[in-house]
């Protein structure tokens, strides 16, 4: 039976939902549905435990690294349940673990500054970094345990007690997640609640908690901030990415066709930090669409249990619809099949890599975030004309420039109006540098010395001296 975890307890629901299989279709589990007086038992138990948990950063260092080793311990088990909750290819589930197991390592030795703004005769002023209390963590269902670590990690370090819901499309790996963490940090100080969007509203809108963390769609994330709005909480929202990839005249596309296929189709193409349009210059453009077309074509689809499977299926029926809908509506638009075009026959959520070219800019695949294995390439005669029309959006995540002169490049990536810019790379992530987007794709950042205290507030400490 599938249990939720609050004040380190297993509980379940006197209701459930159900959660069905992408490579099939199919339901596959059922899981508990949150009531609103559990959710109130969770925060309260957060609230509860926040005292003891912020006291003593030592013992918080110290139970990170033991919830890592139990996390490494059940890599399986929690691999198996992402497989059958998001129908990712086993090698690409079994990645998740690990990034816990980093995330927490990393942010277990990280040191909370304490900044000195005066030290003489007159007064000590210094800047501390304090908990902010309970947290309260919504995770999407693209990458369920690793994004979710993103988050448990800081919040831990930085002394905050936490309630993480999950997506109720994949909330098996983090139900279990959830089981270890009660067994292994002290009861209250991580508690996961399960249900659907009214549970995340509830949630949000709830007076206990004091920060919301949210990774989601954009929608999702105006809902987060004005419910946080009007109790003033802080928030970090990390939202919807629409990535430009710019290829420089001089770029060689043997080197970088490969890498960025192999980056933009990572997952099925479901990250926000992915590749989402390609611009070339007109004379490497037809060289460039074989390149991706080829590459592409080369990508095995199939079930996530089958060795030889690169790419599995999209991992929920509302995203398959909407991939399908998008490719559609630009090929019948004129758009260029070059590659794929359509979902794979049979059961399940499958759709073929796909490339699309000669598309316009106004194409809805193009101007929004497709989210999938669909990957359009734009035709640019000037480099400022790809420029103005990477920046042509209201997403601002990430983006990349390809080139053999990596100096003009690099001058090319500081002109992209995002959150990380890439040179000859992309969407290479690191728990010690802060990731956030500009515009539309969040508020705030993950990761690094910055996201920690994104999980703090600061006080100043003045000692008077004279």
């Amino acid at each position: 039976m599938l249990t939720m975890t609050i004040n380190g307890a297993a509980v379940g629901g006197a209701t459930t939902f159900d959660v069905v299989n992408p490579a099939t279709g199919r339901v596959a589990a059922q899981a508990p549905d949150c009531s609103p007086e559990q959710l109130d038992a969770a925060l309260a138990a957060a609230a509860a435990a926040g005292p003891a948990w912020r006291s003593d950063v030592d013992e918080r260092r110290k139970a990170m690294l033991r919830l890592a080793e139990a996390l490494t311990a059940a890599g399986d088990a929690i691999t198996a349940d992402l497989i059958l909750e998001t129908g990712k290819p086993a090698p690409v589930a079994a990645s998740e673990v690990p990034i816990c197991g980093m995330w927490l390592q990393v942010f277990a030795d990280m040191e909370i500054p304490r900044r000195v703004l005066q030290d003489d005769a007159s007064a000590l002023i210094e800047v501390a970094y304090r908990p902010l209390g309970v947290v309260a963590a919504i995770t999407p269902w693209n990458f369920p345990i690793g994004l979710a670590m993103w988050k448990i990690a800081p919040a831990l370090l930085a002394g905050n007690t936490i309630v993480l819901k999950p997506s109720p499309f994949t909330p098996l790996a983090t139900l279990r997640m959830g089981q270890i963490m009660g067994e292994v940090l002290p009861p209250g100080v991580v508690n996961v609640v399960t249900g659907g969007d009214d549970l995340g509203r509830a949630l949000s809108a709830h007076p206990t908690p004091r920060k919301i963390t949210f990774t989601g769609s954009v929608a999702g994330g105006k809902s987060v901030a004005a419910a946080a709005g009007a109790d003033l909480k802080r928030v970090t929202l990390e939202l919807g990415g629409n990535d430009a990839v710019i290829l420089m005249a001089d770029a060689d596309l043997a080197a970088a066709v490969p890498k960025i296929l192999g980056t933009a189709f990572f997952n099925t193409g479901q990250a926000c930090a992915l590749p989402k349009r390609i611009f070339v210059p007109d004379a490497l453009y037809d060289e460039a669409v074989d390149a991706f077309a080829a590459g592409a074509s080369a990508i095995e689809v199939g079930p996530p249990e089958n060795a030889t499977t690169q790419m599995g299926p999209l991992s929920t029926r509302p995203q398959f619809e909407r991939v399908t809908a998008l490719a559609a509506e630009a090929i019948a638009g004129g758009a260029r099949v070059a590659a794929g075009g359509g979902p794979v026959d049979g059961e399940g959520f499958f759709f073929r890599p796909t490339i699309l070219a000669d598309v316009p800019d106004t194409a809805r695949v193009v101007a929004e975030e497709q989210f999938g294995p669909v990957l359009p390439i734009l035709r640019y005669s000037a480099i400022d004309d790809a420029v103005e029309r990477a920046n042509s959006t209201m997403f601002g995540l990430c983006g990349s420039v390809w080139g053999t002169d990596i100096g003009a490049a690099g001058a090319v990536a500081e002109r992209l109006e995002c959150g990380t810019t890439f040179v000859n790379t992309h969407a290479a992530l690191l728990p010690t540098v802060p990731f956030g987007g500009s515009k539309w794709s969040g508020v705030g950042v993950e990761n690094g010395v910055d996201g920690l205290l994104a999980f703090t507030e600061p006080q100043v400490v003045h000692t008077a001296r004279a």
